[in-house]
């Protein structure tokens, strides 16, 4: 009976309604420079310039800069827990597509990285119809995210350092299996009437 009135996120957050903030802004930038970067890299012939630099180092910084603005700001809303998530994997897709497109990814990573990813977005999908609110992204998911970009920086920047792109790969499908996990964990807690944010 316990697991049914214990909020599995910890302690309760006040979340609004709220589309028009700062932090959702933000985050629906970073599915924007996805494009500009691809173009950029592809007509420089596969050369990062300063332009793309500074777009995805901006990718990466909006990532934490949206989330940590929503917090002081008391703008937490349901669409910016669902906008942020859809704008880290979509990103990520236009991106990774690219990548593989390009031969520096293979296409079974790719793959098994949208499979994680359809899978979490379902598993999203029926709590929002059961619920009528969006369940917030977990840490292991948020680690899992960041190990997958350092992934594509290395690959983007560092085209040379082989070791450290397997190295990255493995830790990233590791990190991968283990926030699924926690996902169907937490999906599964959920389901069965624990509150959550």
């Amino acid at each position: 009976m316990a697991t049914n009135i214990k909020n599995i996120d910890g302690k309760k957050v006040q979340v609004s309604g709220r589309i028009m903030t700062w932090s959702n802004m933000i985050s629906f930038s970073r599915i924007l420079v996805a494009f500009p970067i691809v173009y950029l890299h592809y007509i420089n012939n596969l050369q990062v310039t300063t332009a793309s630099g500074i777009l995805i180092f901006y990718g990466v910084i909006s990532d934490y800069l949206d989330g940590f603005i929503a917090r002081k700001t008391n703008t937490i809303s349901e669409v910016g827990k669902m906008i942020d998530p859809i704008a880290d994997k979509l990103c990520a897709l236009v991106l990774f597509v690219y990548t593989v497109w390009i031969g520096w990814i293979p296409l079974w990573f790719l793959i098994l990285a949208m499979i994680r990813d359809i899978t979490i977005m379902l598993g999203s999908y029926f709590i929002k119809s059961k619920y009528d609110k969006v369940a917030m992204a977990i840490m292991s998911g948020k680690i899992s995210v960041n190990v997958l970009a350092l992934y594509w920086i290395a690959v983007f920047f560092f085209q040379e350092a082989t070791n450290v792109h397997m190295f990255l790969m493995a830790c990233s499908i590791t990190l991968m299996v283990i926030s699924w996990i926690d996902y169907f964990n937490r999906y599964r807690l959920i389901m069965r009437g624990a509150k959550f944010n």
